[in-house]
């Protein structure tokens, strides 16, 4: 066994202070001359995450294999790739990746990325110039360089938008791609289409009149309840990610669909974004395994789910704000429908489809079985979701007015209902928001009124509830609680400011207001996470 002593002396005398030249010069191991004309290449992905027998015990095995494994793509022509030809467009300002837009003749635009990267930037200045440096740009090996190419029939299959990324070497002569051609020189890009901006919606997101990135939809939930979020599509998606192994589905990795209603509202689809991370293998060297302990979400793909909390833990936040009034029997409804859709040939043909040839020789079977595996635990996998999802949950309103009723009705039953009061109209308020919690799953509520005047009802006599949390938000609000907990107090909370509210005293009520306003502070767009 490796003493704690030892180990940071194993790490310097393995992987040194940081590499100047880490990279592999060109994706083609033959440096001669790709012929004029030639229509595809010989190249590797990165052969310079190749390690002999110590470097993979210490640092992992990971998905080197395809990474170095050499395998035959198409040769990227900006004229020709796509009908009528790609100019080069805004250049990307990614952390890790080379990346830029290029827009085709019909004004569509495509993202077009490095496969590779590099986490030169993410490190701090004191950092950069270390072995840290090394063990980071290593563990880039730990993502599958062709993984994003199996996912699209998979989501097609689930019933999800997506986009159709595809590989392509480009030539070390190329100028094809303006002032940004000699930073994509000799290496292997994606290039998919780019779900995102109006401009984009036509031929392939039907029915839809905008695309709008997480923080810009979610202002417009927030704002008026006009605004709803498709939440049971996002449930899918969400189940998706877990049976794939994708760790890192933060707000930042979708964008969302709108489509206009006949009662003049707009629901909101999310379009999943950016699959860098499926079948991510992480924890399979001393280091990596060490590191895996210290970051929970870098959790790995196999035939066995690892951490759901893991797993989830970059997308805490979206997750937070969009999956709110779903129940567990939709939890796994999900599931049962997502392992009828994801049959046995689907995978093996997403799996063979989305590999190149000579790397599906070398692991396709043992991906195929692990995704198999995965998709007959789905139903688990979506119950520990859901417990963990259901803890402690927040219900939002919208800067419009709304009345708040929450019900004490059993032991194991509180029903949580928002409704839209609307003056102007002079009719009944409408059902915004239904959800019934069991204080056996649920701990505490959060309700949060935002702008506006919000009325607060809460009733009925048990023995057990969840705690609810009021913050009531800037302007008037009122709180009407006749509901009892036996045994217990204080299983109501109102956070406030000191004036300007109106409530009446109550056993369950706990005042929690204050002179100063941080009550009202609610992060809307993941800024504040």
């Amino acid at each position: 066994m490796i003493s704690r002593y030892a180990l940071p002396f194993l790490l310097l005398t393995t992987v040194g202070c940081a590499r100047q030249t880490f990279f592999q010069p060109d994706a083609r191991p033959d440096a001669s001359a790709l012929r004029p004309g030639a229509d595809s290449a010989r190249v590797t992905a990165g052969r310079h995450y190749r390690r002999g027998a110590l470097g993979r015990a210490l640092l992992g095995r990971h998905h080197r294999p395809a990474w170095v494994r050499p395998v035959t793509l198409p040769v990227l022509d900006p004229a020709t790739t796509i009908p009528g030809g790609l100019r080069a467009g805004k250049v990307g300002g990614g952390f890790q990746t080379i990346s830029m837009t290029v827009v085709g003749a019909d004004g569509r635009g495509y993202a077009l990325r490095s496969v590779d990267k590099d986490p030169y930037r993410t490190l701090p200045k004191v950092l950069r110039h270390t072995f840290v440096l090394n063990l980071v740009r290593d563990a880039t090996a730990a993502g599958h360089p062709y993984g994003a190419f199996v996912v699209p029939p998979l989501a097609e299959a689930a019933g999800l938008h997506h986009t159709n990324p595809r590989a392509y070497y480009v030539r070390n002569d190329e100028t094809g791609l303006g002032p940004a051609s000699e930073r994509y020189r000799g290496r292997v890009v994606l290039l998919e289409e780019k779900l995102e901006g109006r401009q984009n919606i036509a031929g392939r997101l039907p029915g839809a009149n905008e695309l709008e990135e997480s923080d810009n939809m979610l202002a417009e939930r927030y704002q008026s309840p006009k605004h709803r979020i498709d939440e049971a599509t996002f449930l899918r998606a969400r189940l998706l990610d877990l049976w794939l192994g994708d760790w890192d589905r933060h707000e930042g990795q979708w964008t969302w669909a709108a489509y206009p209603q006949a009662d003049g509202r707009t629901r909101w689809e999310p379009v999943p974004q950016d699959r860098d991370q499926v079948f991510f293998r992480f924890d399979d060297g001393l280091i990596s395994w060490l590191a895996s302990k210290a970051v929970a979400k870098f959790r790995t793909f196999g035939p066995r789910y690892q951490s759901i909390e893991g797993y989830t833990r970059n997308s805490r936040y979206i997750d937070e704000h969009v999956l709110t009034e779903l129940d567990r029997a939709a939890y796994m409804s999900t599931a049962r429908d997502l392992q009828r859709r994801l049959t046995d040939a689907v995978i093996e043909q997403a799996v063979r489809q989305g590999l190149p040839r000579e790397v599906y020789a070398q692991e396709g079977p043992q991906m195929i079985a692990a995704l198999r595996a995965r998709r007959d635990q789905l139903p688990q996998a979506a119950a520990d979701y859901y417990t963990l999802r259901a803890r402690e949950v927040l219900v939002a309103g919208t800067d419009a007015d709304e009345r708040f009723v929450v019900e004490r009705l059993t032991d194991s039953t509180t029903v949580v209902s928002v409704y839209e009061i609307d003056p102007p109209a002079k009719r009944a308020d409408s059902l915004l928001y239904r959800r019934v919690f069991n204080p056996t799953d649920t701990h505490q509520v959060l309700l949060h009124g935002l702008k506006g005047d919000d009325v607060f009802e809460l009733r009925g006599s048990v023995r057990r509830s969840p705690l609810i949390s009021i913050y009531g938000g800037p302007d008037e609000d009122q709180v009407r609680d006749a509901s009892r907990v036996a045994g217990l107090r204080h299983m109501t909370r109102f956070y406030d400011t000191s004036r300007n509210n109106d409530l009446e005293p109550a056993p369950e009520l706990k005042d929690k207001t204050s002179h100063g306003v941080e009550s009202h502070a609610f992060d809307r767009d993941g800024s504040g996470r």
